[in-house]
């Protein structure tokens, strides 16, 4: 074999081992094993593939024990080793690579292929059968011959390497293979070097390589080749083609996690699902076409399906089958459904007429169109006399009545009434049903004419008003002179609102004489009235419409003085007995109607609130408050949250003849005690008893099925505090105000009814799509939570109280009134203008009590108006009789709504020396901080912690000189963050040391 330094004589350097060592290296060397890298191996270096100088450097460089020299292995390649044979010296002869770069592994593999002579038969004392491997980490090709020195540390030790087969004259060659894994953590790259004390060796080959995960399709995700730089990397993966993540917030991409062995571990965490319109293939890593035929709906795993009947798709990939010509689906229809048509016309209609009445009758189509909704609908018209061969008609006005209905009929027989006498009437039967409102063709039909004979009254003429009151009506009218035989025997009258919610709405009253007193009328409201007459014939027509005012408070007094002095003495007699009989029916059917404090309410005109405990059965309180709803009116969509008696979910409520919205559904868990029934259906019974647009709207109760639910209006945005917080600085303080006032209006209607919440605050508050805020929360007004989350604080009377809401008084004495809610109120003020910050911040509830009894009160949050904060400490003020009523805070908000420009005027931003409690409200400087990190958490703006150090805002000295621009680029995008992190280095900037808390 030839070395690098050419055939050398024995002897012919000093310290060289004899000539017969010399000749047992040549025993050392067999022929060379190739071996193949798997495809998970990166190699980094392999002395096999040189073919040259490997200009590797040995110590001591003067002794030269190391020799290099040129092989073949076993398909004659020309290979290059080292070698070493000094079993009669104790010194150390080290060996080290080049420079190895590990591009960014973190754990790397050395396989050291070699041979060793056994010590035995060479009777040497230091002979050795084993070698030491050792590293050196740096960041570039740094090593001399010098540097780093020669010794164990710098170098790191690996292992001890034994021999597992030995060499043995005229003995069998085997190699030894050994792999030696390496924890790389700095450097860009690494030196290896091997330490030979006494050993006969040599080193065949010397591969260095790192393992990684190759790609990888699984579960409808598509891996890419990773490299571990930990112990477990996590790869991001895509979806494969047709696939595609569910839509929605919690949707990830797929992950999969890879080993630093190179092994992908577990199984991948994916949402990836095949498309509408494709199915899994034969495997889970590719997704094909629905073929002509069929169809797939959603995304997901499913398979393809074929059409359903009257539908079909030429085209593959098909998310749907279109229906046939001629056939529909409706628009409640699922799309995996059968396509249907309009059914046919009724059949064998017959007409009965009985004076101004017809009952109609008819007989079920011959076709319903595959369908099982059919319905039926009557269209009225009224012909004028023909002319030629054509005659003219119009519609039925609303006069004309119709029972049971005249739409959405499912009996084939109806009764219409109110026609006018010798007029002639067509009427038309439509038969509909699921489909017939997206079908391109009208309703199959089938009409008869009708000629109604005798005479009704004439209409009715003189209505006019003789009294009123503020909330009645007293109106006469003439008397029609009949124009045949028949006599009137009644009238009707219709009436509704002007204007407004009930505009349209019409009620009914029926009078024997040519007069009436409507009663029960809104105060100030103007109203639409009609009146006509019936005869045996019938009823005649509606007069027109005329128009009457009730009177505002105190405008009618004045002419009912006469009347109230005549008839007093008969009403207070029938008032006592009336009273008398009431309070003995009360006791046997209900307890007398009491308000939340307890007192009776007499001679009141408003409704009153009547606590539903109460009640001798409080299942009656349930039934006369809350309306039974069918449980199968109900579809639950997904659970939202949880309350104290069970889950909280959103679903859709679909009554008859309504259209369909969405509900908030509390239900009770189950294996419930009855007094855990009662204590959860009395939020029902209360919020029952409440109409305001500021109130949350009870739906309805289900009682009869388990689970036991109440039902109320959906509020999209949820609670006011987490609503605010997660919105903040994102409202004009007209909004704001607006939110305010909302509040104010629905607890002034609950004041009205005498009654007392105690526990309002912005969390019990919720807000719909439109910014309305609503009152809610009722099921706490009686019993206080034992289990509640928030701060609470027992009092000497015993129950849990939420401190930093409540009244002193309330606190003390559990003296609940309007004035403690009014309390509260200011508390939501200033939840509201703080944007959801907590209220006296992180003081415990002993200390928030202290300092009310020293008379501190909350400051205004950062841009309050001058005058709202006024209003709130109005509502703190000590004694409760001082504090505003609900009306008095309604007013005093409209009138800041009115005149915007006194919402300008704020306090000024430095915190006043006499009030400790204000320098709260200053966000901590920069200098009560130790880091970016820590001045970050103390402001409440940490989510931005890594989007600061990733820009390289890494010291304070650096962010105390950030201005709005900054701030943009590292992603703080929303005024109120930037105002309040701003507001925070500019307190840096004029205070040098940190403000004084009082706690």
């Amino acid at each position: 074999m030839q070395g690098r330094r050419g055939q050398r004589a024995a002897g012919a350097r000093p310290g060289r081992e004899p000539a017969a060592c010399c000749g047992l290296k040549l025993l050392l060397v067999p022929l060379l094993l190739l071996s193949c890298c798997r495809a998970e191996e990166e190699v980094l270096m392999n002395t096999k593939l040189e073919t040259s100088d490997l200009r590797w450097t040995d110590h001591p460089a003067n002794d030269q024990q190391w020799e290099e020299v040129s092989g073949f292995d076993d398909e004659s390649n020309s290979v290059r080793t080292f070698q070493i044979c000094t079993p009669n010296s104790p010194s150390s002869y080290w060996l080290r690579t080049r420079w190895i770069p590990r591009r960014g592994a973190t754990k790397v593999y050395v396989e050291i292929r070699f041979t060793m002579m056994e010590c035995s038969p060479l009777n040497q004392r230091h002979c050795k059968e084993t070698f030491n491997l050792y590293y050196y980490q740096s960041d570039s090709d740094e090593a001399t011959p010098t540097h780093p020195a020669w010794m164990e540390n710098p170098y790191t030790k690996v292992a001890t390497i034994a021999a597992d087969h030995l060499l043995r004259r005229e003995g069998e060659r085997r190699s030894n293979v050994k792999l030696q894994p390496l924890e790389v953590q700095r450097g860009a790259g690494l030196y290896l070097a091997f330490q030979s004390q006494g050993a006969c060796m040599a080193l065949l080959s010397v591969r260095v390589f790192y393992r990684k995960c190759p790609p990888l399709r699984r579960a409808f995700a598509s891996f890419p080749e990773t490299i571990p730089h930990s112990l477990v990397e996590q790869a991001q993966g895509v979806c494969v083609e047709n696939a595609v993540t569910p839509p929605g917030e919690h949707s990830q991409p797929p992950s999969m996690l890879c080993g630093q062995d190179g092994q992908w571990v577990g199984q991948p965490t994916s949402s990836c699902a095949c498309r509408p319109g494709y199915e899994a293939g034969e495997t889970d890593v590719q997704c094909r076409a629905c073929r002509a035929g069929y169809f797939k709906v959603e995304s997901g795993h499913g398979s393809c399906i074929p059409c359903p009947t009257k539908s079909n798709t030429r085209i593959p990939g098909s998310a749907y089958c279109p229906c046939l010509p001629g056939y529909d689906r409706a628009d409640s229809d699922p799309l995996h459904t059968a396509c249907t048509r309009p059914p046919s016309a009724p059949r064998l209609l017959v007409s009965q007429l009985n004076d101004t009445t017809v009952t109609l009758e008819w007989s079920e189509p011959l076709d319903r169109g595959g369908r099982a909704d059919l319905s039926y609908r009557v269209l009225c018209s009224i012909c004028g006399p023909p002319k030629g061969l054509v005659s003219s008609c119009s519609p039925c006005d609303d006069s004309v009545l119709y029972r049971p209905a005249q739409f959405g009929l499912t009996q084939r027989r109806v009764i219409i009434w109110g026609l006018r006498p010798q007029t002639r009437y067509m009427f038309t039967i439509q038969s509909v049903n699921g489909v017939s409102a997206v079908s391109q063709s009208e309703p199959a039909s089938v009409r008869v004419n009708v000629t109604t004979s005798r005479d009704v009254p004439p209409p009715v003429s003189g209505l006019r008003r003789v009294a009123a009151s503020e909330n009645s009506l007293s109106l006469v009218w003439n008397v029609p002179v009949p124009q045949n035989q028949h006599q009137i025997l009644d009238y009707q009258l219709r009436y509704s609102r002007h204007e407004g919610e009930e505009a349209g709405q019409w009620q009914y009253v029926s009078s024997k004489s040519s007069s009436v007193v409507l009663t029960g009328l809104q105060r100030a409201a103007q109203y639409q009235v009609q009146v006509r007459g019936r005869s045996q014939a019938g009823y005649g027509s509606f007069s027109g419409a005329s128009s009457f005012s009730t009177l505002p408070d105190g405008g009618g007094r004045s002419q009912l003085v006469l009347t109230a002095v005549l008839v007093s003495m008969g009403i207070l007699i029938l008032v006592a007995a009336a009273t008398a009989a009431a309070l003995c029916y009360r006791r046997r059917r209900r307890p007398d109607v009491h308000d939340k404090a307890g007192h009776y309410q007499m001679g009141q005109t408003m409704k009153v609130y009547i606590d539903p405990f109460t009640y001798e059965d409080p299942n009656e309180a349930v039934r006369e408050f809350a309306k039974e709803i069918d449980a199968s009116f109900v579809k639950i969509e997904e659970v939202i949250g949880a309350g104290e008696f069970g889950e909280v979910c959103r679903g859709r409520l679909r009554i008859p003849g309504r259209k369909e919205n969405y509900v908030a559904i509390k239900t009770l868990k189950g294996g419930y005690t009855e007094k855990q029934r009662r204590d959860f259906l009395s939020e029902a019974s209360i919020m029952g008893q409440f109409q305001h647009p500021n109130i949350i709207h009870l739906e309805g109760v289900i009682t009869t099925s388990c689970p036991v639910m109440i039902l109320t209006e959906f509020m999209e945005n949820g609670a006011l505090d987490s609503f605010l917080r997660m919105n903040d600085g994102q409202f004009t303080t007209i909004q704001l105000v607006g939110m305010l006032r909302g509040i104010a209006a629905g607890m002034k209607y609950l004041s009205d009814m005498s009654f007392v919440h105690r526990d309002l605050a912005a969390r019990n508050i919720l807000v719909n799509s439109n910014l309305v805020c609503k009152v809610s929360d009722f099921g706490l007004s009686r019993f206080l939570t034992e289990n509640s989350s928030d701060p609470t604080y027992t009092s000497s009377l015993g129950g849990k109280i939420p401190i930093r809401w409540t009244a002193p008084e309330a606190i003390a004495y559990r003296k609940f009134t309007s004035a403690s809610d009014a309390w509260s109120y200011g508390i939501v003020m200033w939840e509201v203008m703080s944007y959801g910050e907590r209220p006296y911040w992180d003081m415990s509830n002993q200390d928030v009590i202290n300092a009310i009894e020293q008379d501190y009160r909350l400051p205004p949050p950062p841009d309050c108006p001058a005058s709202l904060h006024a209003l709130m400490l109005d509502c703190w003020q000590k004694e409760r009789g001082n504090r505003p009523r609900f009306c008095d805070v309604v007013a005093a908000l409209d009138r800041l709504i009115r005149n915007p420009a006194s919402l300008k005027v704020t306090h000024p931003d430095a915190p006043s020396p006499s009030q400790p409690l204000l320098n709260q409200r200053v966000p901590p400087p920069l200098s009560a901080c130790g880091s970016v990190s820590e001045w970050l958490r103390a402001i409440k703006m940490e989510r931005y912690e890594q989007s600061f150090l990733q820009a390289g805002f890494t010291s304070l000295d650096i962010v105390s000189q950030l201005n709005t621009e900054d701030l943009l680029r590292v992603g703080v995008t929303l005024a109120g963050h930037q105002k309040k992190i701003l507001s925070s280095i500019q307190t840096l900037r004029i205070h040098k040391t940190p403000p004084t808390l009082l706690y």
